[in-house]
């Protein structure tokens, strides 16, 4: 069964930099979209970013772009988010998410179908 297990969550203040991982194991990835999401209590969930696991190609909401930057380690399995610049607007917990994907998913909008527990992100002003 696929498994996706974030960590790296905190505190830190405005302008500070946080590192996300996302552990995956269950199967190989290859064919996968990887994606970051982000929530707080009776809000919609965000999307941030995402990468074709394959083709390591990015994309991200406009909101984070230039400041969050996604990547993944294929020999490790692992999914990171390095955030940078950090605003309070940023705090919510964030999950890692997955899905089979081929080269017509639009990985914005598309339904993912893995996801982690979430690890809670907190920027203080």
């Amino acid at each position: 069964q696929v498994q996706l297990v974030e960590s790296g969550g905190g505190l830190v203040q405005a302008g500070g930099s946080l590192r996300l991982s996302c552990a995956a194991s269950g199967r190989t990835f290859s064919s996968y979209a990887m994606a970051w999401f982000r929530q707080n209590p009776g809000k919609e969930r965000e999307f941030v970013a995402a990468i074709r696991w394959g083709a390591g190609t990015t994309y991200y909401a406009d909101s984070v772009k230039g400041r969050f930057t996604i990547s993944r380690d294929s020999t490790k399995n692992m999914v990171y988010l390095q955030m940078n610049s950090l605003k309070p607007e940023d705090t919510a917990v964030y999950y890692c998410a997955g899905r089979f994907a081929g080269p017509g998913i639009n990985l914005r909008t598309t339904d993912y179908t893995y996801w982690g527990q979430g690890t809670q992100v907190t920027v203080s002003s």
